[in-house]
């Protein structure tokens, strides 16, 4: 095994390498960042779903250890974040759910669904090892299954000029992976449904304020947020990790729940009508547009302008 002293510091990639996802490790403090930077549209398409179920499944196989230097080494703290400019995470594949709703595919749907809650139920089990705390970095906007995916970690670290939502209301639909469970267990029932059903982007800092977001930091220091709150619970980590452990025996969010939430999602999704598909197919055109122009700053609040 490679001596850990010659690690001190060294953050580097991983052994294994992905199309729309980016692996590094830091050995000292045992962190693995996960990174999605997509050439794209920033969203859940199914292959980088397929990417991250891969790489989550073996580290689950693995008992919490991960490949790097041509060793295995426990992670201890698991940090979701994305490389793409001012975006975490748009969501879902808008795009296929057009094609896949006008095609009345239930099948279908219900398989993305799946794919979807495979994902955010493994991180909010912790890929099923009590010792890896799992933690979400927001420096861009993140909408729909991107916030679903941010709440799913332990801890949310957000930078100042984050902003996150759930648009989906303003298409008829609601966010079916996650959003209602992890949202009623931060801030309770009435406010989850408040936030869910103004369809409204949302600030980091007002977020913090609201009890959803853990850790506000200052633009462009959120890494090092990260590094500091982890380093400030290192050598608690024992003692941390049982408590977000009884947090989850307390207020648990079963696959079960994810799974019937889901299908509702599916019911609901193959209800709407011609117009809620408009709807939905304009911000499906904002987003194609500002991928052309070869620009994504603001393509979140542009894409919702289109329904506003």
């Amino acid at each position: 095994m490679s001596n850990m002293n010659d690690m001190i510091g060294l953050r580097a990639p991983c052994t294994k390498t992905y199309r729309e996802l980016e692996f590094e490790f830091e050995p000292a403090s045992g962190t693995l960042w996960g990174f999605m930077n997509q050439r794209g549209n920033a969203c859940f398409n199914l292959g980088i779903l397929k990417e991250i179920g891969d790489h989550d499944q073996a580290l689950t196989a693995n008992g919490g250890r991960v490949e790097f230097a041509g060793d295995l080494h426990p992670v201890n703290w698991y940090v979701a974040a994305s490389r793409v400019p001012k975006v975490f995470n748009l969501g879902g594949d808008l795009a296929l759910f057009l094609l896949l709703i006008k095609a009345r595919d239930r099948d279908a749907l219900a398989h993305y669904a799946r794919l979807c809650i495979d994902n955010v139920h493994a991180r909010i089990s912790n890929y099923g090892c009590p010792t890896v705390t799992t933690i979400s970095l927001v420096q861009g906007d993140a909408l729909g299954g991107g916030f679903e995916t941010a709440l799913s970690s332990d801890l949310v670290v957000a930078e100042e000029s984050a902003q996150m939502g759930l648009p989906e209301i303003l298409f008829n639909l609601f966010p079916g992976m996650g959003a209602y469970s992890l949202l009623a267990r931060r801030i309770g029932m009435r406010d989850a449904e408040r936030l869910i059903l103004s369809g409204r982007l949302l600030s980091a800092a007002k977020l913090h304020e609201m009890g959803v977001v853990d850790v506000l930091a200052k633009d462009g220091q959120g890494e090092a947020a990260v590094r500091d709150w982890i380093a400030a619970n290192a050598k608690r980590r024992n003692g941390l990790q049982g408590v977000l452990r009884a947090r989850q025996q307390v207020f648990p969010v079963t696959r079960e729940e994810l799974d019937a939430v889901a299908d509702t999602w599916v019911d609901c999704a193959l209800r709407l009508e011609d117009r809620d598909l408009r709807m939905m197919s304009r911000v499906v055109r904002a987003q194609v547009r500002r991928l052309e122009e070869g620009d994504i700053t603001d393509i979140a609040a542009e894409a919702l302008s289109a329904v506003a």
